[in-house]
This record gives structure tokens, C-alpha cells and sequence, in this order.
């Protein structure tokens, strides 16, 4: 009798290992057989951690070629676009966050699909499955160098980084260039009620706006700007700046808290500032995804499965690189790493995509006009 096992190692042979996801009721092993006949799977990730997993995943599977990508979230956005424009399908895995863009300009249009594996569907919590599954949730928020300010952070509010203490001395991503760093200045638009509050608590007075400018976060932003922000290229350079330590009066900056991780190989001191209000900043899913037509289904399939940890208590070497303060597995079954916030204490604000995208188009363009 021929089985749906022999069957999909018999359509892979034949190049048609796309046909096997159709069959709903395929095992994990089935899948496992079919992608190991597919022998490769390529993914596009936002965090260079994925050449730790190309490691990790072919030990695990030899006969698979695990082929990673690292490029940011808004370039991932506008290559998977311009591929698929191109009739291209370059990459079977999406690791991407800026959830707002991800869900309006790849999912809906069903150019990125969902996949949970069925061995921890009940170990997800239901908001973290869909438009996609959240391999765990990243942050952009405002960090410290404890070295120089081991007593916590230097400031008690946002608004304080708009003062003359701070003039030139605040870094962050260029948001023209990073769509999570711009999701950072549109929740702060969107909290405007909670900006309002702290412009008071720190200078003791309502916000005064400008003309043309609506809300207490548009002001902070119009503010930050006027203050001499330091745009960079890229979160390391934030890292660098902000960390480095031996520094007497270094800047603050707005990074991901995760990246506290490197403090010991790099020779930083990053903290979170946790305590300044009314937020330090975001929290966001990072989201795995398959591409539409991917050329390799079943390994895409093995790969995210395999990405979600095996059972041991913090997950083994698929989510070694991500079980790190900072970092928020989706996972309930494995306990929170014991060097970070508790995520229940953790202050920062947790986006809503749908109001993001609809409000962040303003926000860019008030960003370039004061810029």
C-alpha cells in the first residue's frame, strides 16, 4: 500500500515537493521526510542571531542546507515586493517584526502566510498565532549606560531628553530608515494623553503646542528633533554610542533592551530604563512566517518548528540565542529568562498594528518636516 509518506518522498524526487502541504493531514514526520528531500530552506531574518541557528538547525538535520539572509524589517518588506513583482520567490522563511507594514502589505494580500506547529499550538497563547506566528516578542526602548549611572537612569521622563542637558546627546535609528523605530514614535503619538501627563509631572505645566501640531506626543517628537537628535544607521551604532563603557557623560538612546545580552563581549553597559515615565518604550511580536509559492514548503515547515525549541526547560539550541534578557518567548511552558524585567513589570507599551498603520504615515511625514 502506498502511504502518504512514500507518496511525498516520491513527489519530492520527482521536484514536486510543493504538492505535500496540500495534504492538511500529513504528520510531523511526513513533513520532516519531504523537507529532508527538499534539502535546503532559505530564510530572510531582522537579527544577524540567525547565523547561530544555521549552526544549531543543520546539526540537527545535516541532509538540510539552512541558508539565512539578515536584512531589517523594511527591507525585507520591499525585497519580498520587488520579488514577487519579478515572479521570484527568493526565501521560504520570513523572520521579520514592524507587525503594522507585515500585516497590511504582505498578509492580507496572502503573500506571507501563518504556520503553527501543531506540537506547541497549545502552548501559544491564541494573540500570538495570528496574522502570524510570534516566535517571541523584541522592544525598542530607551537605554542607559549603568557604568556611568549605576544609581538607574538619568532622567525620570521622556520629555527630559528635550531639555539642554541633553541637546545632542540622545541616539537612535533614523526612523525614515527602520519601521520599528518609526512604530516607536507613533505609539508615543498614540499615548499622547500619557505624554501629556508626564510633561506636567516633569516641568509642572501643560504641554504648549506649536502651530500645526495636534497632541503632547507630536510635540515631543517636534521637540526631540529641535533638540538635536542624533540619527544613526543602525542599532549597533545606538549600542556603541549609548554602552561603551569608561564613558564619563555618555548620550542616551533608544535600542532594543535584548541587546543588553552583548554587554560582556562588547565591553558595554546598556540598561533599560524601566522606570521613566510614562513608558520606555515598545514591545512588539517578531513574527515567522512562509512565503507564498516557497520553493521549499516542508523544510520552511520543519524550520519554524524547530525554531519554537524541543523540550527541555529553556527551549535547547533553537532558542539559546533568544532566551536572554530582553527577549520574550511566546512560549508559556518555558519560564522567563531570570536576569530580566518580568514581563508583567516590564512598562513598556505593547503596540496595537492596526492603529500603527494607521496613524504612522502621519507620523513619518512629521518627522521629515522637522527633521
Amino acid at each position: 500500500m502506498t502511504t502518504l509518506r512514500s507518496l511525498s518522498l516520491a513527489l519530492c524526487a520527482a521536484g514536486l515537493c510543493a504538492l505535500v502541504p496540500a495534504a492538511a493531514s500529513a504528520s510531523e514526520a511526513e513533513v520532516e521526510a519531504a523537507a529532508r528531500a527538499e534539502g535546503q530552506v532559505t530564510v530572510y531574518s531582522f537579527t544577524s542571531r540567525v547565523f547561530r541557528l544555521e549552526t544549531a538547525f543543520e546539526e540537527a538535520y545535516p541532509e538540510i542546507d539552512l541558508i539565512p539572509f539578515d536584512i531589517s524589517s523594511t527591507e525585507q518588506i520591499a525585497r519580498i515586493q520587488a520579488e514577487l513583482q519579478a515572479g521570484v520567490t527568493g526565501a521560504d522563511v520570513a523572520y521579520l517584526a514592524d507587525a503594522p507594514v507585515v500585516t497590511e502589505a504582505l498578509v492580507e494580500p496572502g503573500h506571507l502566510e501563518a504556520f503553527v506547529p501543531p506540537a506547541f499550538a497549545d502552548r501559544i497563547p491564541d494573540r500570538f498565532e495570528t496574522p502570524l506566528l510570534a516566535h517571541r516578542l523584541s522592544t525598542k526602548v530607551l537605554m542607559y549606560n549603568e557604568e556611568a549611572h549605576p544609581d538607574g537612569p538619568p532622567v525620570d521622563t521622556l520629555w527630559a531628553l528635550t531639555t539642554e542637558p541633553w541637546r545632542g546627546r540622545v541616539v537612535m535609528v533614523d526612523p525614515s530608515q527602520r519601521g520599528d523605530y518609526l512604530d516607536l514614535l507613533t505609539e508615543i503619538v498614540l499615548q499622547s494623553e500619557a505624554m501629556a501627563a508626564a510633561h506636567e509631572a516633569e516641568f509642572g505645566e501643560p504641554v504648549k503646542r506649536d502651530a500645526g501640531i495636534a497632541n503632547a506626543g507630536e510635540q515631543w517628537i517636534v521637540d526631540l528633533l529641535a533638540n538635536d537628535v542624533v540619527f544613526v544607521s543602525s542599532t549597533d551604532d545606538v549600542n556603541v554610542a549609548v554602552g561603551a563603557l569608561g564613558q564619563e557623560n555618555p548620550p542616551l538612546g533608544f535600542t532594543s533592551y535584548s541587546d543588553r545580552r552583548d554587554n560582556e563581549e562588547e565591553g558595554w553597559a546598556l540598561q533599560v530604563a524601566n522606570e521613566v515615565e510614562p513608558a520606555p518604550g515598545i514591545i512588539y511580536p517578531a513574527f515567522l512566517g512562509i512565503l507564498a509559492n516557497a520553493p521549499n514548503p516542508n523544510a520552511a515547515k520543519l524550520l519554524i518548528t524547530w525554531m519554537m525549541g524541543d523540550e527541555s526547560e529553556t527551549g535547547g539550541p533553537a532558542l539559546a540565542p533568544f532566551y536572554v534578557p530582553g527577549d520574550y518567548l511566546t512560549r508559556t511552558d518555558i519560564p522567563p529568562h531570570q536576569d530580566a524585567i518580568p514581563l508583567d513589570q516590564f512598562r513598556a507599551w505593547r503596540i496595537d498594528p492596526e492603529a500603527t498603520a494607521a496613524a504612522r504615515r502621519a507620523v513619518a511625514d512629521l518627522v521629515l518636516a522637522h527633521q
